[in-house]
């Protein structure tokens, strides 16, 4: 199947599937006659999965990892894919730990504010972030 019709299938932009192949997230194709990709319909499943382990939160590189022992299955163990969703977990709650103090932050300097119509000379959240 040529990329446009993968791309389509799968909901992504050519660019993006062209960018998975050059990271070897998708094998290169067979080439038509003609010069044009002819993907296989593996493709689709394969795109799909990294589709969806992106969404929940992993990189390329852990990807690339997850589709390595995705190819050979039986050579792995359920908790060797399990420790990949262990360490993003950990990452997943770092992240909201440090988004919460950031919002705290923001939410003192935000109420320090009169918010009035007088010049932003003397305002309380420039200062804030000045000092």
């Amino acid at each position: 199947m040529k990329i446009g019709h993968l791309a389509t299938a799968v909901g992504m932009d050519i660019q993006t599937l062209r960018y998975y192949e050059s990271q070897g997230l998708l094998s290169e194709p067979a080439r038509l006659q003609n010069g044009y990709r002819d993907y296989p319909d593996e493709a689709i499943s394969r795109l799909k999965f990294i589709k969806k382990a992106k969404l929940v939160g992993f990189t390329l590189k852990e990807i690339k990892d997850l589709l390595a022992i995705q190819v050979t299955k039986d050579e792995h163990t359920c908790q060797e894919v399990k420790s990949f969703t262990q360490v993003k977990l950990a990452e997943i709650s770092n992240k909201i730990e440090e988004l919460q103090r950031i919002k705290v932050a923001l939410e003192k300097i935000h109420t320090s504010c009169c918010g009035g119509d007088e010049t932003a000379a003397h305002c309380s959240i420039l200062s804030a972030l000045e000092n």
